[in-house]
C-alpha cells in the first residue's frame, strides 16, 4: 500500500532549493512500501546491465527515483523516447512477469537519421536479450495528434528522462502534443514521472532550446495545461555545481562532453546536468 511520506515543509524547503517561486505541491506524493523498494533495488542491480550504464548510476539515481515514481512490478509502464536502453535495462525485467513496458520510440519514417538509427539500435538491443525483453512492446511517439503511444488510459505510469527540451525544439506546440498523448494514455489516477534538465528561473525559450535547460515554470505549465496536476518534486537528480552555463550548453558536460579533451577534467568534476525531477497525477 502507498504511504504518504513527504511533509509541506519539506516541499517549501526542496522549492526554495531549487530556486522555484511557485508553490508547493499540496496533495499528498506516494510512497513504496520497503518491499516493493527492494523489487526496484534487485532491477538496478539485473545483471542484463551494460557496465557502462551501470557506471552511471551515480548521475542518474535510477533506485531512489524508480521509487520517487512509485514504479511498481505490476504496472503497464510507458517510457518515452528511450534512446539506446538506458532505464529499459532496469525497466523491462521490473515488470516482465506481472506488468508491461511499452517503449514510445522514435518513428521510423521519421526524416531524422538521427531517430532512425536510435530505433534500430534499441530494436538489437532488444533482441540481443530475448529473456529479458520479449515482453516489451514498441510504440511510436511523434508529433502527430492523432497517433496515440497507447490505448486510451492504459497506462499506470509514464516516465519520460531528459527529452522535454527535443520536444521544445520542434516548438512548444508540438511540446504540447507529447504531454496530451502522455495525459490520454494514463488511466485516471496514474502518474507521470519527469526528469529533465533544468534552467535557471527567467530562461527565455531560445536559450532552452539551445542549451537543453528548461525551466521548471514551463515544463509543469505544458503539463498542467494538458491536464495534470503537479504531485511532488524530488532533489534527487539536482547538481548544486552545475551552473548551466556552459558553451555548448548541456551536451557541454558528461556523458557527452562535447567539447572533447578542452576542459574536460572541469566538466568531468561537474558531473552530470543539474535536474529537475518531477511527479504529476492525472486526477481520477
Amino acid at each position: 500500500m502507498l504511504k504518504s511520506f513527504i511533509g509541506g515543509a519539506l516541499l517549501v524547503a526542496a522549492s526554495l532549493v531549487h530556486g522555484q517561486t511557485t508553490a508547493p505541491p499540496t496533495a499528498t506524493p506516494p510512497r513504496l512500501e520497503p518491499e516493493q523498494q527492494e523489487v526496484i533495488r534487485k532491477a538496478v542491480g539485473s545483471p542484463v546491465r551494460s557496465i557502462s550504464n551501470v557506471m552511471r548510476d551515480a548521475g542518474r539515481n535510477p533506485e531512489q527515483t524508480l521509487a520517487f515514481f512509485a514504479v511498481e512490478p505490476q504496472h503497464t509502464i510507458i517510457e518515452i523516447w528511450p534512446g539506446q536502453g538506458w532505464y529499459s535495462e532496469i525497466l523491462a525485467p521490473l515488470v516482465r512477469d506481472e506488468g508491461k513496458l511499452i517503449a514510445a520510440h522514435f518513428d521510423p519514417e521519421s526524416a531524422v537519421e538521427y531517430f532512425r538509427k536510435s530505433l534500430a539500435q534499441y530494436q538489437e538491443k532488444l533482441a540481443d536479450s530475448p529473456e529479458v525483453y520479449d515482453q516489451v512492446e514498441l510504440a511510436v511517439l511523434n508529433y502527430d495528434p492523432e497517433l496515440p503511444i497507447a490505448p486510451p488510459e492504459s497506462a499506470d505510469r509514464v516516465l519520460t528522462f531528459r527529452s522535454v527540451h527535443n520536444w521544445l525544439s520542434q516548438g512548444r506546440e508540438e511540446a504540447a502534443v507529447v504531454f496530451a498523448k502522455m495525459h490520454a494514455a494514463l488511466k485516471p489516477g496514474g502518474l507521470l514521472g519527469l526528469v529533465e534538465h533544468r534552467a535557471r528561473i527567467g530562461t527565455d525559450l531560445e536559450t532552452m532550446i539551445s542549451s537543453g535547460y528548461v525551466t521548471e515554470e514551463l515544463v509543469i505549465e505544458l503539463a498542467e495545461e494538458a491536464g495534470f496536476e503537479l504531485l511532488s518534486r524530488s532533489p534527487v537528480n539536482q547538481n548544486s555545481q552545475d551552473t548551466t552555463q556552459h558553451p555548448e550548453g548541456v551536451w557541454t558536460l558528461p556523458p557527452t562532453l562535447r567539447l572533447g579533451d578542452e576542459n574536460r577534467a572541469q566538466y568531468l568534476a561537474i558531473g552530470e546536468s543539474d535536474r529537475m525531477t518531477l511527479l504529476f497525477i492525472k486526477p481520477e
